[in-house]
């Protein structure tokens, strides 16, 4: 297996770790969207991301990697083992982080016939595809806004039901599809349309970095990795270890963390004045903020925590105005400043 650059070891680039490891927290935040020059370290982070990430409980012999807990989100074949009375065996796994490449095709993302086996035996089989492989953890789309329209409309259904309806020649499969969507993209090569845009729970901006001792740091660690991938990696694997226990104690924590009217009330009153749409900004306010806290082991959700995760949870939510030559994320630091003054109090 191809070695992978560790994620304590990318320079900087804060906020896009931070949202990366958010999102592990609790997924239901909604993935991420980074926004980006090419050569920022976007893809590198994200497949980093897989070797911190706590193994899993998987239902042994089962193609989609059902939860063997989840009674209600199963595949049509652990089903008819469940009415069959068969007992549901269980199996450690690794979390999924998938990559759809840009020139996908629709059979090679949903899954299609297996052809191999129809001629040979006669059996219309289906060989899942990536969205099978992706559930339970990671789907990562590089350059999501050049995406085909219609690979765009297969993962907006798949996001907003969970699940994964494939019918044709005469193969009729339907199973769990529940995914983290991480996507990078630069928007001077295109837009990115709203439908999906609205579907990322955090966005995140990334530059290329302007201090010379930070490119130069860069370009040390780069060339040290690629010189000698076992010893960087050794290098850097206490690091890696002390941020993967960060992760596992904060998903323990995440269920106990409750959040006070008044963080609610503040989150609800900021997107007011921002004129967000419906109510995907409060929830992710809320989310986010409740796994900040789990992952910085508070006892409590507060208002810093609140302020320190807006932008990235809001700027991509925002109208555009006319009148208003500022970017989203001035828009949203200045009305934190307006409504909290400089130095928000903890609740």
């Amino acid at each position: 297996m191809r070695p992978v650059f560790p994620f304590s070891a990318i320079v900087g680039q804060d906020e896009m770790k931070l949202a990366l490891l958010l999102v592990a927290i609790d997924p239901s935040i909604g993935g991420v969207m980074v926004f980006g020059d090419r050569g920022t370290g976007k893809s590198t982070a994200v497949r980093a991301l897989a070797g911190l990430l706590p193994s899993m409980k998987v239902v042994a012999g089962c193609r989609y990697g059902c939860d063997p807990t989840a009674n209600g989100a199963r595949c049509d074949e652990c089903r008819a083992r469940v009415a069959r009375g068969d007992t549901m065996k269980s199996v450690t796994s690794a979390v999924p982080v998938v990559d759809l490449p840009l020139g996908a095709t629709e059979d090679r993302l949903v899954g299609a016939l297996d052809l191999e086996k129809a001629l040979t035996t006669g059996e219309k089989a289906f060989e899942p595809g990536l969205l099978a492989r992706a559930h339970r953890g990671f789907l990562y789309v590089d350059e999501v806004n050049l995406l085909e329209d219609h690979l765009v409309d297969l993962l907006l259904d798949a996001a907003a039901t969970g699940e994964n309806v494939v019918e044709r020649e005469g193969v009729s499969i339907r199973h769990p599809a529940r995914f983290v969507l991480v996507g990078s993209g630069n928007p001077e090569e295109g837009e990115l349309r709203p439908q999906l845009l609205d579907r990322f729970g955090l966005a995140v901006d990334v530059r290329t970095p302007k201090e010379i001792a930070t490119r130069i740091d860069v370009i040390k660690r780069r060339d040290a990795f690629d010189r000698d991938p076992d010893a960087f990696l050794a290098r850097w694997s206490k690091t890696d270890a002390k941020v993967r226990r960060s992760l596992e104690k904060a998903h323990v924590k995440l269920e106990a963390l409750e959040v006070s009217d008044e963080v609610l009330t503040r989150a609800a009153t900021l997107c007011t004045t921002l004129g967000t749409d419906g109510l995907r900004g409060e929830l992710t306010l809320l989310r986010t903020s409740r796994a900040l806290a789990a992952y910085e082991n508070a006892s409590s959700v507060t208002l810093t925590h609140l302020r320190r995760i807006a932008p990235m949870a809001l700027r991509h939510r925002l109208r555009r105005n006319v009148l208003d030559d500022a970017g989203s994320t001035t828009r949203v630091e200045r009305a934190i400043a307006e409504l909290w003054g400089d130095a928000p109090a903890a609740v």
